[in-house]
């Protein structure tokens, strides 16, 4: 599978979405990670998403009906799952308070737990902390999180979103920068790179005001990131978010090669698309992502939806 042929793709919306909606009395269910049954050790489909009290863990037997067992931390929020030989690793931002519309006071890190059943998690180890200009904004606010772990031939890449940017028609902040962190080792210590490798560029409608955030997969010619820009629909006079895909030849630097394929829609796809997490499950590809129905905090609720793309 080349970036090219991933950039042809035809996805499809499962027709039962929304799969996975928001525990009460949280408004949200937000950012997906997942694995399929061949990656799991009693075979079925494994969710971590995260509500307003933290990230909850789900399962399933055929990726559509899910229950949710049990939270696994409070005060976090964006995971990433990575699995490796026969340990589980679960890594997610961090934050002091779950308060997403105080930006001067939001503060947040990069942790990670590993289990070796999905279920019995270690104590957290912090992978990366907020430490350069680009990660803190002017009048308050530090952020570091939306991980992705990329294994490579010298150690580990973790990818991860920084900085803050308001949506003044939503009344929170989304990721305003996409950078990386290194390591030799799984547990770190990650050290960043000095610059962003995606920042909001006015040119573009589909990340003038944020990066947003990425996860990557391995292709044969590189890299593919599967990208949920924020942007300025000034057109709508709104914010938006919208999934597309971007390619790399090294994992470092990253162009567009189409333009989105999840887009806001209506019902609760309105407003925002976001969040995605994607895997290889047989001949398909399977996306879990969230989306959101209105734009204000007040009046907007976010659920979890899946799509499908086959592949030749």
């Amino acid at each position: 599978m080349t970036a090219a042929e991933l950039a042809h793709a035809t996805w499809r919306l499962d027709a039962r979405n929304p799969l996975v909606r928001p525990p009460f009395p949280s408004p949200i269910i937000a950012d997906p990670t997942f694995l399929p049954p061949d990656e799991t050790p009693d075979g079925r489909w494994h969710l971590f998403a995260h509500s307003l009290f933290g990230v909850h863990h789900h399962v399933s037997a055929d990726g559509i009906v899910w229950r949710r067992r049990a939270r696994v931390c409070g005060n976090a929020l964006r995971a990433f799952l990575h699995r490796e030989g026969g340990a589980y690793h679960l890594l997610y931002e961090r934050c002091r308070l779950m308060l997403p519309m105080r930006r001067a006071s939001w503060y947040s890190h990069i942790e990670m737990r590993t289990s070796t059943d999905l279920e019995r998690w270690s104590d957290p180890i912090v992978l990366l902390r907020p430490s350069l200009a680009w990660h803190h904004e002017p009048g308050g606010g530090a952020a570091v999180g939306n991980p992705c772990l990329l294994r490579t031939e010298r150690g580990y890449r973790l990818y991860y979103s920084a900085g803050l940017v308001r949506l003044t028609d939503c009344g929170f902040d989304e990721p305003r920068h996409i950078g990386i962190a290194e390591a030799p080792a799984l547990s770190g210590p990650f050290a960043p790179r000095p610059e962003p490798i995606l920042s909001p560029q006015a040119d573009d409608p589909f990340a003038n005001l944020g990066a947003g955030a990425m996860k990557v997969l391995p292709v044969d010619d590189g890299v593919v990131g599967f990208q949920n820009g924020i942007y300025w629909d000034a057109t709508a006079r709104h914010s938006g978010s919208a999934v597309r895909l971007l390619g790399s030849a090294d994992g470092l630097a990253f162009t567009p090669l189409a333009p989105p394929f999840l887009r806001p829609a209506s019902g609760w796809m309105r407003s925002h698309v976001y969040a995605v997490d994607v895997r290889r499950v047989g001949r398909e590809l399977v996306l879990y992502f969230n989306a959101r129905s209105a734009w204000h905090w007040l009046a907007g609720r976010e659920a979890i939806g899946r799509a499908t793309a086959e592949l030749a």
